[in-house]
């Protein structure tokens, strides 16, 4: 176990290696930060000192090295470096230089100046939230309608079920947003008490933050709509691979009750594809959050990195890709253990 867990992690620090190198590359055309930064009446020499202080003076090369050796956990930094940007970490060397291992560095925003890392774990929550809620709505009701699918196979039950799915595959998250917001938030709002945009908390001057769990529905419906679908199409296939299974009608020769035989023994030997596509689908969820989040208002990492990326906030944009595809990694991970948790015949 030990040892799957140390490869698979040196596999993600390689992708991670890989995403630093594309992030960083494919953000270097688009304008000058320097110049938002300061607006259209900045002077030249005003902008030359900013582009200096945030280090973009210097050639592309440089600066990827720069960055490099900033966000990884092995790295070298000067001692004023390592005071001024207040690194965690144990560090050796001599007074000037010094190697060491260290949490990643994700530098400040250019905008508010705030670290970047404490802008994002203070909208990270959110995102983790909406997530979780619309995958547990599409796993509960879609492993659920999957057995119905395949128990009641060639029935209405059965036919209502795969096209319902196919809808939802068909439909873009972005889309149907759009339509359960102005539908429910909007059309309907007398009725559904529920509004087109909001956040888990309310702030008032006044009397604070106040917990507003519906604020959570609409979105964590619109979020989980696909991954319901594509867990309803696979409960139902790998059901009906199981059912005809010898082990499944020997479970009725010894006169176990259907439920029994149905949840017991023929769900649990179905559900490794399912808990690929619900690992999976988390760990896209918080990557497919981004616009749904900014749809409905949601506080999160999606909306935050949008609002960034329209600032051309360069370090909070990288900073939350590279939060996203740690998520990723570590995502794959779990589902791999859960492999062989789930059914004793998958060895790691």
């Amino acid at each position: 176990m030990l040892q799957f867990i140390t490869k698979k992690i040196l596999y993600g620090l390689l992708v991670l290696a890989g995403v630093v190198v594309m992030v960083f590359f494919l953000f270097q055309g688009f304008g000058d930060p320097a110049r938002l930064v300061l607006g259209q009446s900045g002077d030249a020499k005003t902008i030359n000192n900013i582009r200096q202080q945030l280090g973009l003076d210097k050639p592309k090369w440089q600066q990827f090295l720069l960055y490099a050796n900033d966000v990884s956990p092995i790295a070298i930094h000067s001692t004023k470096e390592i005071e001024t940007k207040q690194l965690k970490g144990f560090f050796i060397g001599s007074n000037n230089t010094k190697i060491g291992i260290k949490l990643p560095y994700l530098r400040r925003s250019y905008q508010t100046k705030k670290e970047v890392t404490d802008v994002l774990f203070e909208a990270l929550p959110g995102t983790i939230i909406l997530a979780f809620t619309a995958m547990l709505i599409a796993t509960v009701i879609g492993i659920l309608l999957g057995v119905l699918a395949a128990v009641k196979q060639n029935t209405i039950y059965d036919t209502g079920s795969i096209f319902a799915s196919v809808l939802g595959i068909s439909a873009p998250s972005f889309f149907m947003g759009i339509i359960l917001a102005y539908l429910f938030g909007f059309v309907l709002s007398h009725y559904t008490g529920l509004s087109m945009t909001g956040s888990l908390y309310d702030i008032d001057a006044f009397s604070g933050k106040h917990l507003q769990l519906k604020n959570l529905i609409l979105p964590a419906i619109t979020l989980g709509i696909r991954p319901l679908a594509i867990i309803v199409q696979l409960t139902r296939s790998a059901m009906l691979d199981v059912l005809e299974q010898d082990y499944i009608r020997t479970a009725y020769a010894k006169g176990l009750s259907k439920r029994a035989v149905i949840f017991k023994h023929a769900l649990r030997n179905a559900l490794n594809p399912v808990i690929t596509a619900i690992t999976g689908w988390f760990a896209e969820l918080l990557a497919g959050a981004f616009f749904v989040e900014y749809i409905f208002g949601w506080k999160g990492i999606g909306k935050v990195t949008v609002d960034a990326l329209e600032k051309l906030d360069f370090p909070v944009v990288m900073g939350s890709v590279l939060i996203t595809a740690t998520f990723f990694i570590l995502v794959n991970i779990l589902a791999d253990v859960l492999y062989s948790i789930v059914d004793p015949r998958v060895k790691l």
